[in-house]
C-alpha cells in the first residue's frame, strides 16, 4: 500500500506539529447503529435526530450481558464518560457517569481525546489519548483498567502509556483480536513521513504492551485525505468472511472530514504493510443533501437483533466559525451497515 514501511525502536523525542490542534480531528474510534423503530414510533431510533448530542468520537459496545456501552469525546475535553443501557437507543437518555478526569497539572493534564472501551483478558479498559497541562498538545495514548466486572460501578485507574516506537503526536488506539492474537491500530506522527499522522498496527502482549515489529499500514496521500491537514486517523476493525476491514477518518476535522476504508484478507500477515489495500475514494463524507457534515471516527457493533451498525459522529451544518477542533456540536449517529454483494462493507450516505 503507498508509503507502507516497518519501523524499529529509538526514534528521536520530537515536538508536535504545526497546527496539531486541528490535525485532530476527533481522536478515535466508534461503533454501533440503532434501527428498530415500534409501531407507534416512540421505542425506536429516529435517524432524523442524533443519538446524543455534542459527543464526538463515539464509541459503543455490546456487552456480554447485552448492555451497549458509549464512550466519547467531550467538548471539554477534561474527562472520561460512559453510558450504559439495555438498547442502543437507551443511550440517549441513560445517565452518565465520569469514570475518570484529567490531573491539574503535568502528564495526562491536557485534552482528552477519543476514548474507547474494550475488554482485555475479562477486564475491562479504556484506550484514550491525553496531552499534559503544559503542552495540551503533546498528545499519547494511555490505558485505564477497571477494579471490577460492572464497567459503570467499577474503580478507574491509570494502567500506563502505550510506548510506540517514537516518541511523537500519537492518539486513537483501538484494539482488536484475530486468530488469537491480539492487535492494536492506532494514528502517530512519524518524522521519516513528514507533516501528518499516518496509521500503524503492532501485536500486543498485554493491555498496554506492544511486542514486536510495528508496521505502518497507511500514509495520507490522496486528495481526500489532506485538505487542511495531512491525516489518517481514528481506525475501527471489523472482520467479515475472508477480510479484515479497518475504517478511518481523514483530512481536517470541518466539512471536508471523511472515512477511508483499509482491507486485507483474513489469513493475510497483518503487519505486513503489503496486505492492505486502501479505498481510492470516500467510503463516506460530507452530504449537503442531508445536512450532514464532516461524518467520521466510526466504530462498529451490532443492533438488539445481530444486524451490523456503526456509530460515527457528524455536524448539522457546514461553516464553523473559528477552529473546528473547538466546535462542540460534533453529535453521535448511528446508522446500520449495510454490505455489498461482493462482501464490502457499504456505510451508504449520512442520514437525517
Amino acid at each position: 500500500m503507498d508509503d507502507g514501511g516497518r519501523s524499529g525502536r529509538g526514534v528521536s523525542r520530537r515536538a508536535v506539529l504545526i497546527g496539531a490542534g486541528a490535525l485532530l480531528g476527533a481522536a478515535a474510534v466508534a461503533s454501533t447503529v440503532a434501527l428498530t423503530t415500534g409501531s407507534d414510533g416512540d421505542d425506536g431510533y429516529d435517524p432524523a435526530e442524533p443519538l446524543i448530542r455534542q459527543r464526538a468520537d463515539p464509541f459503543v459496545v455490546r456487552a456480554e450481558d447485552g448492555r451497549y456501552l458509549f464512550t466519547a469525546s467531550v467538548p471539554e475535553y477534561d474527562r472520561i464518560v460512559l453510558r450504559g443501557a439495555d438498547t442502543v437507543e437507551g443511550l440517549r437518555t441513560a445517565e452518565e457517569r465520569t469514570l475518570w478526569t484529567r490531573p491539574g497539572t503535568g502528564q495526562m493534564g491536557g485534552y482528552i481525546w477519543a476514548p474507547e472501551l474494550h475488554l482485555v483478558d475479562g477486564v475491562w479498559h479504556v484506550y484514550f489519548a491525553a496531552g499534559d497541562a503544559d503542552d495540551e498538545f503533546h498528545i499519547r495514548p494511555y490505558v485505564l483498567v477497571a477494579d471490577g466486572p460492572d464497567p459503570l460501578t467499577a474503580g478507574w485507574s491509570v494502567l500506563g502509556q502505550i510506548e510506540t516506537a517514537w516518541d511523537s503526536f500519537s492518539l486513537d488506539a483501538t484494539t482488536f483480536t484475530h486468530r488469537g492474537t491480539r492487535y492494536l491500530v492506532w494514528a502517530q506522527q512519524e518524522d521519516a513521513v513528514g507533516p501528518g499522522t499516518n496509521l500503524y498496527i503492532s501485536a500486543m502482549s498485554g493491555p498496554a504492551t506492544l511486542t514486536g515489529e510495528q508496521a505502518r499500514i497507511a500514509v495520507p496521500s490522496r486528495e481526500w485525505e489532506t485538505i487542511g491537514f495531512r491525516v489518517n486517523e481514528g481506525p475501527a476493525v471489523i472482520v467479515r468472511g475472508d477480510r479484515v476491514f479497518c475504517s478511518f477518518s481523514a483530512s481536517a476535522t470541518d466539512a471536508n472530514y471523511c472515512m477511508g476504508l483499509l482491507t486485507a484478507p483474513a489469513d493475510a500477515d497483518l503487519l505486513d504493510p503489503g496486505s492492505w489495500t486502501k479505498s481510492d475514494q470516500p467510503v463516506f463524507r460530507s452530504n449537503p443533501a442531508t445536512s450532514q457534515y464532516g461524518p467520521g471516527h466510526n466504530s462498529f457493533t451490532v443492533a438488539e437483533d445481530g444486524s451490523d451498525l456503526f456509530v460515527y459522529h457528524s455536524r448539522d451544518y457546514e461553516q464553523i466559525d473559528g477552529d473546528p477542533l473547538f466546535d462542540p456540536n460534533r453529535n453521535t449517529r448511528v446508522q446500520q451497515l449495510r454490505w455489498t454483494a461482493d462482501g464490502t462493507p457499504d456505510f451508504g450516505v449520512p442520514e437525517a
